[in-house]
């Protein structure tokens, strides 16, 4: 028996790939298993065109063999097996890849789907295992052949006996250690976990002998009856026995006929893979073909998570190949703004590097993203337009993350979000989406109003909302921190300017009526000057204002940032520092402005209070804090008595 190295390969490429190409220990067993399946899908194929074979494919299977007391752990499989040559070629090459080139080989033939490459995932199992000894009987000879290796010092390969083709891996663990225990993959337990949750779609039955309880039936004892009494309570006792059980579900629901999948099942599907109690909004169940060929079965969830909208939650998709799990969280499939969905994508097209946990950011990758994305939209728009109620329950949920997506950066996905967003119509009172407001705008309206607050009720009370409802125009009301960064982002909608309601020309004065504002103004010029000289470093300026309706006085913030942004900004940066300017605008037909006026030539010290009264009552209806609330309400009385 001859002891052989590795071929071009040191040890210290091997402590790389062990230790560190692969991040979590637990993906040996995917390649093992995998790899078995491989092993299988040859022999199958074989069988297509050689009747010699002599197996039905319903007797395909990979069977896991536990033996904790001697610390090993076997898998096998009853596939095409692999001659001395083929052994040396596979296992004596590190990155050598037998299914890959079988794949090349019959890449015409559509039936065949190999999944992954041999060597790499082999040798994963060294990750786990101080040996590794593989027992092999290639199909059609009549020798069987045992390789042997530590990962260290090389392998050994011999003659054995076998009785059927297909290869057994078995694995002897490493001993446990403070940091790691390895004993683990000998549980029962875990084993079943990790095939559930890598390997649940493999095509063929993965099988293991498993404990189970099933209750004893013990013969009654006879006693003696006392009448009126009852007979003592006897617990049932149990025993155990092992049954060979099926550990793997094999058939994934996205792989079946959307026809030939019921809600339910959808629903059962949803509830225990994403541990989400609450049914998804919807489903979206699709299938490509063409260059890139992938299925996905993608939910829309109903409820947000409790960790949705912080820096915990992790976004992605399952990703699959050919029923393998490559990636529990893939966030290249799924777009920040949609990071709500949840679901699985398939696809055999994919190119994988050197283990099926690193995948190469391609072109297959980025088209399945760019088709996924055109799915939740064209799902999300059908909500919108046919089922109102359910897609503001989702709104309800996950509109904020749409308006965040909107606005990241710098707007390179409006175009995706821009049609789902919903704001508030103080005309129609509902939510409404930025394309029906443009279709039910007012005669003459150029401009897609809208007034940022905290609260819906105070904006529809601002003075210029009010003059805007009675030119019949409709405004949007903001009421979240993120809506105000809509409109600088959008810029317009539909060939529609944004129009900020408090800080912005509204737009409504013809040039007649500008001009006789001009004159006005330089009419009152005086009382201006002297309302700004009362309050002097309160507002920044004072002017005439044409859209405050039955109010005297408002407050609106010089050009540059609203209210709404500053208070935003100081919420979070406490050390912002800038302050918006303060202008104050007067309503010259109003009577208080008027009384103000007359006070100027006969109690000029009652102008000034009347000045500081309207500035704070404009500062109150701005929902700005006031500087000092006690001189209001001590203003307040002294104008009283």
């Amino acid at each position: 028996m001859e002891k052989k190295q590795f071929q071009a390969e040191s040890q210290r490429l091997l402590d790389l790939m062990i230790n560190s190409i692969y991040t979590h220990r637990e993906i040996f067993l995917r390649e093992i298993i995998s790899n078995a399946s491989d092993a299988i899908d040859k022999l199958a194929y074989t069988a297509l065109t050689d009747d010699k074979v002599g197996i039905d494919r319903d007797a395909f299977a990979i069977t896991i063999t536990r033996d904790p007391e001697n610390h090993i752990l076997t898998v096998s499989d009853n596939g095409i097996g692999m001659s001395r040559e083929e052994m040396e070629e596979n296992l004596g090459t590190i990155a050598k890849s037998g299914s890959l080139g079988f794949k090349q080989a019959m890449e015409k033939n559509e039936d065949i789907d190999i999944i992954g490459q041999f060597g790499v995932g082999f040798y994963s199992a060294f990750m786990v295992s101080s040996s590794i000894t593989v027992i092999s009987k290639k199909y059609g000879e009549d020798k069987a052949w045992k390789w042997v290796s530590d990962g260290a010092d090389g392998y050994t390969i011999e003659q054995t006996e076998k009785d059927a083709p297909g290869t057994d891996v078995i694995m002897t663990l490493k001993e446990d250690t403070e940091e790691e225990k390895y004993s683990q993959f000998l549980e029962e337990y875990e084993i079943r976990s990790l095939v559930r949750k890598y390997s649940d779609y493999i095509r063929y039955p993965i099988k293991m002998e498993v404990t189970k309880s099933r209750p004893v039936e013990e013969p009654e004892e006879e006693t003696p009856e006392t009448e009126g009494e009852e007979k003592p309570y006897k617990a049932p006792k149990y025993e155990s026995y092992t049954e060979v059980e099926t550990l793997n579900s094999m058939v994934p629901i996205w792989q079946r006929a959307k026809k030939d999948v019921t809600e339910e099942e959808y629903n059962a599907f949803y509830r225990e893979k994403f541990f989400d109690y609450h049914k998804p909004l919807r489903v979206i169940h699709s299938s490509a073909e063409g260059s890139v060929s992938f299925k996905a079965l993608l939910y829309i969830p109903g409820k947000a998570p409790y960790d949705f909208y912080t820096k915990d939650f992790k976004r992605g998709l399952q990703l699959y190949s050919s029923g393998v799990m490559i990636m529990e969280n893939c966030e290249d499939l799924l777009p920040e703004h949609f990071r709500f969905v949840r679901g699985v994508v398939d696809s055999q097209d994919l190119s994988l590097n050197i283990s099926r946990e690193m995948l190469q950011h391609n072109r297959q990758l980025t088209i399945i993203a760019r088709n996924i994305e055109k799915k939740i939209k064209s799902e999300l728009k059908s909500m919108v337009d046919n089922d109102r109620e359910k897609y503001e329950e989702f709104y309800a949920a996950f509109g904020r993350q749409l308006k965040y997506g909107t606005v990241s950066e710098y707007g390179a996905h409006k175009e995706a979000c821009q049609d789902l967003l919903l704001f508030y119509s103080h005309k129609q009172g509902k939510l409404i989406t930025l394309k029906e407001y443009v279709e039910a705008m007012a005669e003459g309206q150029e401009k897609i109003y809208f007034a940022p607050g905290e609260n819906r009720d105070r904006l529809s009370k601002l003075p210029q909302v009010e003059t805007l409802d009675k030119k019949g125009y409709d405004v949007l009301l903001f009421t979240e921190d993120v809506d105000e960064f809509i409109p600088q982002t959008l810029m317009t909608y539909m060939e529609k300017q944004f129009c900020n309601v408090s800080t912005e020309d509204l737009g409504l004065q013809t040039e007649e009526e500008k001009k006789e504002a001009q004159e006005k103004a330089e009419e009152l010029k005086g009382m201006l000057t002297f309302v700004k000289e009362s309050l002097g470093e309160q507002v920044k300026e004072v002017k005439l204002s044409a859209n405050l309706g039955k109010y005297p006085a408002c407050m609106t913030p010089d050009a540059g940032m609203s209210f709404e942004m500053e208070k935003y900004m100081k919420k979070a940066n406490p050390e912002f520092a800038f302050d918006v300017g303060r202008i104050l605008e007067l309503n010259p037909e109003h009577e208080a402005v008027q009384a103000m006026q007359k006070a100027m030539t006969e109690d000029p010290v009652k102008a000034k209070d009347y000045a500081q009264l309207l500035c704070y009552q404009a500062q109150l209806m701005a929902d700005l804090p006031l500087a000092d609330p006690y001189a209001y309400t001590e203003l307040v009385c002294k104008l009283m008595c």
